[in-house]
């Protein structure tokens, strides 16, 4: 119009295209019956995402049932392939939308989770930096709690596993509560005793206990000097959350949001006043991209943040949060990510300690040994 033509689109060189997106799962069975208040186990499921683009390849992944593997291979891999490895928050929202009628919460947002990690591994790769560089450094190192203490655990290995965590140099550890309710002041009373004085000590109750009965369970831990109690009731439960919130005993945070799904979800929580602190799953809310989102809601709330499970991949993304209180280094994802992957962030004195130097994520996957693990690629779709 008037003789002026619009500006050309600008063309994504074919280095920066997504060229090839991979996924593989792998079931990793316990090196112990595992229990908490609600559900017990006896293994762990990690999907594993790769994408390619420029002849560099970035790792991502979840902790999540196989079939979040079938959704990364139909719809996730059909609306990225070709997009520009640059434009993470537009291929975030087109994974998004591609699951607006297969379901995002849930199993959705876990396989969303695996690839956004990969293309942030992927684009720092490209660009020869680090994840941590990328996003923006807060933090030189990312502090963490020792998490397990399962509720299927004897006295004994429950004082042992927690004491060798303060061995390590960590100032709080973290054990489950909730299956047994009677027994549950025994067990924390000889958690106390195993770990002395000076350790934080922290409960998960995974939402087993009614509100009465959490209250008069929170004024026995405070005895014990606990510090943290996370999710006395049920975390759907915002107004018993609150309930809590009001009438814990002083010291005592209550934290909730690991089965946070999406902005809506922590905003509902944020809004009810719930939680002292909320927790963030980057595994299950949609990757790194989930995670920030997450935080800087948290952020406007004058709310620190604490990151779920899966400490290894959080120490990069909780670098670049301020507000960030810890991260869960939990049982299984620790012991998982040592068998799978060389250049782990450094474990120092309770803290991890991402490489910025070393490029993406700086993870190597042992493919050998994770080999024997692996799902057959047809379960994928079963």
């Amino acid at each position: 119009m008037n003789g002026v033509r619009p500006a050309p689109v600008a063309t994504v060189p074919a280095t920066r295209r997504i060229a090839r997106i991979e996924v593989d799962a792998y079931r990793i069975p316990t090196d112990a019956p595992e229990a908490d208040g609600t559900i017990a186990w006896d293994a762990t499921t990690m999907v594993l995402a790769r994408v390619s683009a420029g002849g560099h390849t970035g790792l991502g992944w979840t902790y999540a049932h196989a079939a979040a593997g079938a959704v990364i291979a139909d719809p996730l891999r059909d609306v990225l392939l070709n997009q520009d490895i640059d434009d993470i928050p537009g291929a975030w929202a087109s994974m998004n939308r591609a699951l607006r009628n297969v379901g995002r919460p849930g199993v959705g947002l876990m396989a969303i989770a695996a690839v956004d990690v990969a293309l942030w591994d992927l684009k720092a790769r490209l660009h020869g930096t680090s994840v941590v560089r990328l996003m923006g450094r807060a933090r030189e190192a990312v502090p963490v709690y020792g998490s397990g203490g399962f509720t299927s655990y004897s006295i004994g290995r429950l004082q042992e596993q927690l004491a060798g965590w303060v061995g390590e140099g960590m100032a709080r550890v973290k054990m489950k509560v909730g299956s047994h309710p009677d027994d549950d002041p025994t067990r924390v009373h000889a958690a106390r005793e195993a770990i002395g004085p000076a350790v934080e000590l922290m409960v998960d109750g995974n939402g087993a206990y009614e509100r009465k009965q959490a209250l008069a369970l929170a004024e026995g831990y405070a005895r014990e000097s606990v510090g943290w109690f996370e999710e006395p009731v049920s975390s759907d439960d915002l107004e018993g959350l609150r309930l809590l919130r009001d009438r814990a005993p002083a010291g005592m945070d209550i934290a909730a949001g690991e089965y946070g799904w999406d902005a809506w979800y922590f905003r509902r929580m944020l809004e009810a006043g719930a939680v002292d602190v909320l927790q963030i799953d980057g595994t299950r809310c949609g990757g790194f991209t989930g995670f920030l989102h997450a935080a800087s809601l948290a952020h406007g709330f004058g709310i620190p943040v604490s990151a779920h499970c899966a400490p290894h991949l959080h120490a990069h993304v909780c670098s670049a949060v301020g507000h960030l209180k810890h991260v869960e280094y939990f049982h299984d994802h620790a012991r998982i990510a040592s068998m799978f992957f060389d250049g782990l962030p450094a474990l120092r004195d309770g803290a991890l300690v991402v490489d910025a130097d070393a490029p993406g994520l700086g993870l190597t996957f042992k493919q050998r040994d994770a080999e024997r693990f692996r799902v057959a690629p047809e379960e994928l779709l079963t």
